[in-house]
């Protein structure tokens, strides 16, 4: 059976009755997760979302960064309903102020376009990417509008040019241009300088303004901008499991990269490609008209969960499902969120005058234990997924 829930149809609030999960339930093929219910969420009713590209839950809390409103909301429970107002907000001293940069310039507590987010529980790393930085919080922010203590890509929290002097600028151990994904081991830190096309590497987790990364994926060394096929061309998302495996979310190639173990990054290129059936082939949906099992069209990120992966094919308003970590190249996902086969995008004539029953664009994943978080981008919301294990 695919995973395609009439999320319209579901009601808001947790469904509890028998009767009411067999409506809404969806087994994926094999021993991928179940998923129960879907929460659709949308933020304060009076002051929704816009345009969300992040999404993070740890614990009990959900992180969502409202992008196109330059601020970022927790919310310290879990949504159960359709709207809840938030516990906290950054980059604003509101929840109802929405302007760049709190309508000011740039500061430590400011956010112009969030993207990107990791925590702990603890510590926050959000990327602030039109601001060319990435922030930290060493502790987990109690009041709105907190200052970061941390900011890495800038001198300051004062400056925010690309690369420290503008736009053409070259690029150095210690600069971002439009970072929009960040990801930690609890003791390393990767950052996507996406604008620069690399990923950049921290050994331990940064304690100081300015910090210089140790190591940089997709370039000969720091100043590089040239780019190659095999290289990440727009990476836009870095995720790491347990075991050691990455991927970056290669988003203009229409494909994600994969190394089965983290430290070959920075010497080779990827052991798999998702999505492609080699490094040299570029095409959205691989040249077709419609997508298939393994094509995609501007994947923004991925996420782990158990042994498999989830992938945001967001240019087909889909997730697809991998039951297993691929192996090799061009692998056929298992299943998929979003459409009811695998033939169907998000302009297809079936989907083209309506989005409200199926996902638009997600941006942004986040699976934790028996949830599933995707930041919903066009649809201007976050979808919460109960999925249980095999």
């Amino acid at each position: 059976m695919n995973l395609n829930i009439d999320i319209t149809d579901a009601p808001p609030s947790p469904l509890s009755t028998s009767s009411a999960r067999t409506t809404y339930a969806a087994s994926l093929a094999g021993k991928a997760p179940m998923v129960e219910k879907v929460t659709i969420f949308r933020g304060d009713e009076g002051n929704p979302l816009l345009a969300p590209r992040g999404v993070w839950a740890v614990g009990n809390r959900l992180l969502v960064a409202d992008t196109g409103q330059n601020r970022l909301f927790c919310w310290n429970k879990l949504p159960e309903t359709e709207f809840a107002v938030p516990d906290l907000v950054l980059g604003q001293l509101e929840t109802s102020h929405t302007g760049r940069n709190a309508g000011s310039k740039v500061h430590a507590g400011s956010l112009q376009y969030p993207s990107g987010i990791w925590s702990d529980g603890q510590r926050l790393v959000v990327a602030d990417a039109w601001n060319h930085r990435v922030l930290i919080w060493n502790s987990f922010p109690t009041q709105n509008g907190q200052d970061a203590d941390v900011v890495i890509g800038q001198p300051d929290f004062e400056s925010n040019l690309p690369n420290l002097r503008g736009v053409g600028a070259t690029p150095s151990a210690q600069s971002l241009y439009w970072p929009y994904g960040v990801f930690s081991d609890g003791q390393r830190l990767w950052i996507c300088d996406t604008g620069n096309r690399r990923v950049l590497f921290y050994e331990a987790f940064p304690t100081q303004n300015f910090t210089a990364a140790d190591a940089v994926i997709g370039k000969p060394d720091f100043t590089e901008r040239d780019y190659e096929n095999h290289e990440p061309i727009w990476p836009y998302s870095v995720r790491l499991n347990a075991e050691g495996v990455l991927s970056i979310a290669d988003t203009q190639y229409y494909r994600n990269l994969i190394w089965h173990r983290w430290q070959d990054a920075f010497a080779q290129p990827a052991d798999v490609i998702i999505g492609q059936p080699d490094f040299d082939a570029n095409g959205m949906n691989q040249f077709s008209l419609f997508p298939q099992q393994n094509s995609m069209s501007w994947t923004y990120d991925a996420f782990f969960h158990q042994n498999g992966l989830f992938v945001a094919d967001t240019g087909n308003s889909r997730l697809l499902w991998f039951d297993r970590i691929p192996t090799e190249n061009n692998a056929l996902a298992d299943n998929l969120i979003g459409h009811d086969n695998f033939r169907t995008g998000s302009e297809n004539s079936n989907t083209r005058f309506g989005t409200d029953k199926q996902l638009y664009w997600p941006f942004s994943l986040c699976a934790v234990e028996r949830c599933l978080v995707v930041a919903d981008t066009g649809n201007h919301r976050v979808l919460l997924y109960q999925i249980t294990n095999p």
